[in-house]
């Protein structure tokens, strides 16, 4: 699963990046690591970008973004 199938509301916990390169840097330096704990807050229309709280922060990523970061529904 990935955060793009996670529902508005749902904590989840960080398995894995599946993309490597800049992007997967990237969102490894966001917080997108394993094990960190994190829900998604929002989730725009139309393919929108995702709103995820992660680590304290409220980070907004691409949905192809979120495509790439496989994780689990925590609890």
């Amino acid at each position: 699963m990935t955060v793009s199938e996670i529902r508005k509301g749902t904590e989840f916990r960080v398995l894995r990046v599946l993309r490597g390169g800049e992007v997967g840097k990237r969102l490894a330096d966001m917080g997108f690591t394993e094990g960190a704990a994190g829900s998604v807050v929002r989730r725009g229309f139309w393919n929108g970008p995702i709103q995820v709280r992660l680590r304290g922060y409220d980070i907004l990523i691409r949905r192809s973004e979120a495509d790439s970061v496989e994780v689990e529904p925590a609890g």
